[in-house]
């Protein structure tokens, strides 16, 4: 991930310092939970269109515009409301174009370490001769029950051949990518999570995709709420709305903060003592996933111990100028609110993105009514409250054991991210 360091750490050079540790990559995959990628104009929910059509499955493509079909083998996910109605497709604008993408077959998730997280990484190409700019993305989950979210990492031309043989020496379709793309230097281009549709990008502004160029499709399945039962197969797809126009370059910035929630007073069980819950995170993911929530802790606590409490925050300084065009936040089940504020504390503070009544089912980006200019000496504060009482209440986590929870990459683990969308000045 150190080639993609740069791109996703623009106003952060701290994270490049994680990237090269190999502490990044965990936090980047799980940015994938976030809001389709969006613009500094336009519709703050977006607007989704027609589904990825079967492809090279056997299955007889339908027209543009037909949804594949969908599942539901587990109860989908019980977030803190319902799923909002998406918007209305957007009609393709002046240079634009429709290309949907599938994997060529259905995969069946199954979690390794006894867990519940799959993560299954999918090389899709949309068969790009010449350079084009990603102007949309409308991803379209088919096993509901079980999609957690997707992200899409941009592979350059000259990585296409090695995510191929990885592919073919991959048993089953894809290959498993806990934490990244599972190749070097891939880059994020676009993601969904429930609640969101086509974020539509203001025409002059796109991710650049070059000639010969594919995308890997990460897919987070989630088993939690089969129950035990057969969860069935998934081949969920995306249509991406490309553009042969030059457009400015839009890149992403991620904001975040430590968690550190311990188990209430009514709660008590073995994972309550922090030390067994990072030995479990570390047996579900890999001891890996420790240096993040290190990392993390050392970054947003001038060094200090931990601290446990509901509400955590941490201060990203700015190091080069950018416009701030929208932002987007990302917790799991047990979140309640979360913040990003520009220079608070100061006659300069401006909070860019709140959201007092976190929804897992509605993760849409918020598009500034006004764009933000950012530069060096400028400070980012993200800050999230979670709530260990929900895991009591909610039906996807009722069954879990009680846990001092912190960041790690499964759906009954926790996150405290924000999401920066951005480009130069």
């Amino acid at each position: 991930m150190t080639g993609s360091a740069g791109r996703f750490s623009a106003l952060l050079p701290p994270v490049v310092r994680a990237v090269r540790r190999g502490w990044w990559p965990a936090a980047l995959a799980l940015a994938a939970l976030l809001a389709t990628a969006c613009s500094p104009a336009g519709d703050t929910r977006g607007a989704p269109g027609a589904a990825p059509p079967a492809t090279a499955s056997g299955r007889t493509p339908q027209p543009p515009g037909t949804p594949p079909e969908t599942t539901r083998s587990a109860p989908a996910h019980a977030g803190h409301g319902s799923p909002a109605k998406p918007p209305r497709s957007a009609p393709l604008r002046a240079g634009e174009e429709f290309r949907t993408l599938q994997p060529a077959r259905a995969y069946t998730p199954r979690p390794p370490s006894g867990g519940t997280d799959d993560y299954r990484c999918f090389l899709v190409d949309p068969g790009l001769r010449d350079r084009m700019f990603l102007t949309g993305t409308r991803f379209t989950p088919q096993n509901t029950g079980i999609v957690h979210h997707a992200i899409f990492f941009r592979l350059g031309p000259e990585q296409v051949a090695p995510a191929r043989a990885l592919d073919a020496g991959t048993p089953q379709e894809g290959w498993t990518c806990f934490g990244d793309a599972g190749l070097g230097g891939a880059t994020w281009v676009a993601h969904w999570a429930p609640g969101t549709g086509e974020a539509l990008l203001d025409p002059a502004y796109g991710h650049e995709l070059p000639a010969g160029s594919a995308l890997v499709m990460q897919v987070h399945y989630n088993t939690l709420g089969a129950g035990g039962r057969p969860v069935g197969a998934d081949r969920s797809g995306i249509r991406l709305r490309l553009s042969g126009e030059a457009l400015r370059p839009l890149r992403t910035d991620l904001l975040t903060a430590p968690v550190e929630l311990p188990c209430t007073a009514r709660e008590s069980g073995p994972l309550c003592d922090r030390e067994a819950a990072l030995a479990d995170v570390a047996r579900r993911f890999g001891p890996r996933s420790l240096g993040m929530v290190d990392y993390l802790n050392r970054l947003c606590s001038d060094g200090g111990p931990p601290r446990a409490g509901a509400v955590q925050r941490c201060d990203h300084a700015v190091y080069r100028p950018a416009t701030v065009h929208a932002l987007a936040g990302h917790m799991h089940l047990l979140g309640r609110s979360i913040r990003i504020e520009l220079n608070p504390g100061t006659p300069r503070a401006r909070t860019l993105l709140d959201v007092p009544s976190y929804d897992f089912d509605d993760q849409s980006a918020r598009i500034l009514d006004r764009p933000a200019r950012i530069g060096p000496g400028d400070t980012l504060r993200v800050t999230c409250t979670h709530d260990a009482g929900l895991r009591a209440m909610l039906p996807q986590l009722s069954g879990t054991p009680p846990r001092h929870v912190v960041w790690g990459e499964g759906t009954s683990d926790e996150m405290c991210l924000g999401v920066v969308i951005a480009s130069d000045p």
